[in-house]
């Protein structure tokens, strides 16, 4: 069952709790003349995703398409969103578009290089380039100007059945999450390159409001610090030279 929350100012949370993975796929709509869809989420989701849009607005309308990456739970029913609404298009990073969208989507994805805005009515976004953050060559994340919101993808991942937003800490919840998949073949969730700090501070100096997490919890505490500190967590997850002692073994790590 979904349940649907406004997180920021026309920022809706349509999260549906998957109780065998103790985890919540969160799908934020942004109400406005072009009202955008960030995360198309699961095909098998596609269904529940649909009737809690229709809560709010006539799917039909729907403009633009986000994601972060090329993954099944970012854009497994793009195609069903496109089909549903005949206007809608992909909005992408260049990577994405050229290796993954133009063989996928069933219509031309709008690519969103640096410096160009996404005008969507009273709302315009920025898309950042984040290679590898959270994962994928492909990665990015989507700034929305007006009221601050970054639409964040999995970076601080949350397991469990959380609150919409809060104002307290995530990033212990998301470190005792990291550390459970370490456990588990959905371990080295984050590649931890020279690059990973860079890009976590660039995302900070938007000094974003809120934070719209994929699993878990968003966030409208100190997002810009919530952001420089997840590098600290990150580093001591997966960047660390020698053996680390965080996984169920001993490995040999880079």
């Amino acid at each position: 069952m979904y349940k649907v929350s406004e997180i920021a100012p026309d920022v809706y949370r349509i999260s549906v709790f998957v109780k065998e993975y103790n985890l919540q796929f969160n799908h934020f709509l942004i109400r406005d003349e072009e009202p955008l869809l960030y995360h198309a989420g699961m095909r098998l989701m596609f269904p529940e995703v649909l009737a809690a849009v229709r809560e709010l607005l006539d799917p039909a309308s729907i403009r633009w398409i986000g994601f972060s990456h090329f993954e099944m739970d970012e854009c497994g029913a793009l195609n069903e969103w496109l089909q549903i609404a005949p206007q809608a298009q992909a909005v992408c990073s260049d990577i994405c578009g050229i290796i993954n969208m133009a063989d996928y989507a069933i219509r031309p994805a709008r690519l969103l290089p640096a410096p160009e805005r996404l005008q969507t009515g009273k709302y315009a976004y920025r898309l950042i380039a984040t290679p590898h953050v959270p994962h994928g060559w492909d990665a990015s994340v989507l700034f929305e100007e007006t009221n601050k919101t970054l639409l964040c993808s999995d970076l601080f991942h949350q397991n469990g059945n959380c609150a919409a937003i809060t104002d307290h800490d995530i990033l212990g919840a998301h470190r005792q999450s990291m550390l459970e998949y370490e456990k588990g073949p959905l371990l080295e969730y984050t590649p931890y390159s020279p690059n990973t700090a860079k890009l976590l501070q660039t995302l900070a100096e938007l000094q974003p409001k809120t934070l719209a997490v994929m699993h878990g919890s968003s966030f409208m505490g100190n997002c810009a610090q919530a952001l420089l500190d997840l590098d600290g967590v990150m580093k001591e997850l997966w960047g660390q030279p020698g053996y680390s002692t965080l996984k169920a073994g001993p490995q040999l790590v880079a």
